[in-house]
């Protein structure tokens, strides 16, 4: 099905993005590729960016020239399908004109729309126009198909193996630099505090990366700011455990970090949701779950007194995540297989 197949692709091309995991995907599939970066839609100024963002709706600066531009490269390059990532910047009269012209139109739903930190009225009208929405949340599908969302699926993150492996430091200064009792990489939201705040007040050594723990005083003294997939994978191979948290605003059953750190032979403490006992099996098998401050604590503290249960626990979720299936070319082909056989 994929021999005809060719993807015009709107998302952003940063190192650790869905829409950059997706283009690769492409070019391993060896699909024909045009990919439009949807920084487009901003304007140069950022302050009109921001007046946009706070006062108008979060409405892109070039939201109408963008949708065109996007039209125009499907006249032009005539994909069987356009795939856009998150919240794109595309408004609902350019996805119907682009499926007028018989591209099959899908939207992989990073971020849950309905969560009130990305609710934007323009991307809920635009979002039923679409042809095919793929959620990585089981938590929201009903919504979007009462929003009136043509065809809605459940569709999980996944890893990209071209940066997600594992990778140890490359010596032992880089190592003793990088070294944690708990690695995790994410933003700051508010209900992480607490179990962040719980395992520092445990004595554990922390390694976090993301945006703004520095604003927190009991998170700034581990704070490691921003990290590129490399600083991550070291990280992550030093750390003894790592932990995944899911982003509760946007109703996660899992998120991108939990295929990732899998990928990288990580020992995961996981937040216990269905999903991530779905994809990581019964407790202790591949990974760990917790449903509270006090339950991450001992988790962590039981798999630091244990190097041979990390050990097993981390060859286990490895062999079980590069099994097969879970590459964001797996993930592709059946975006592809779905919107070409309906």
């Amino acid at each position: 099905m994929l021999e005809n197949a060719r993807l015009l692709l709107v998302g952003n091309p940063g190192e650790v993005h869905v829409g950059r995991h997706f283009a690769n995907a492409a070019n391993t599939l060896g699909i024909p590729l045009r990919f439009l970066d949807i920084a487009q839609a901003s304007s140069s100024n950022q302050w009109i960016n921001r007046f946009n963002y706070h006062f108008n709706g979060r409405h892109p600066a070039r939201l109408r020239s963008f949708s065109q531009q996007v039209l125009e490269s499907c006249r032009d390059f005539r994909p069987t399908a356009l795939l856009t990532t998150g919240i794109a910047p595309l408004d609902a009269g350019a996805i119907k004109a682009i499926r007028g012209l018989g591209v099959r139109t899908c939207n992989f739903s990073t971020d849950d729309p309905f969560n009130p930190v990305h609710r934007a009225t323009w991307f809920l009208r635009a979002l039923p126009e679409y042809d095919f929405v793929f959620s990585p949340r089981r938590a929201n599908m009903d919504e979007l198909s009462a929003a009136g969302c043509r065809d809605v699926s459940y569709l999980p993150f996944a890893y990209a193996p071209e940066i997600h492996f594992p990778e140890s430091p490359a010596n032992p200064a880089e190592f003793d630099r990088l070294t944690s009792d708990v690695f995790f990489a994410g933003g700051a939201d508010k209900d992480r505090i607490g179990l962040i705040s719980a395992m520092i007040h445990a004595g554990l050594k922390l390694a976090l990366y993301g945006g703004y723990w520095e604003r927190y005083p009991a998170a700034k003294a581990q704070a490691r700011g921003l990290a590129d997939a490399a600083t991550v994978r070291k990280a992550a191979g030093a750390a003894r455990t790592s932990i995944g948290l899911v982003r509760r605003a946007n109703r996660d059953g899992h998120s991108m970090r939990s295929y990732e750190l899998a990928a990288m032979r990580a020992c995961l403490v996981l937040e216990d949701t269905a999903e991530h006992r779905e994809i990581f099996g019964t407790p202790g098998e591949s990974a760990v779950y917790f449903r509270s401050a006090d339950e991450l604590v001992a988790l962590v503290k039981d798999l630091l007194a244990d190097s041979q249960q990390r050990e097993r626990m981390a060859a286990s979720c490895y062999a079980r995540i590069r099994a097969g299936g879970n590459t964001y070319a797996d993930r592709l082909t059946a975006i592809f297989n779905r919107a070409l056989s309906a």
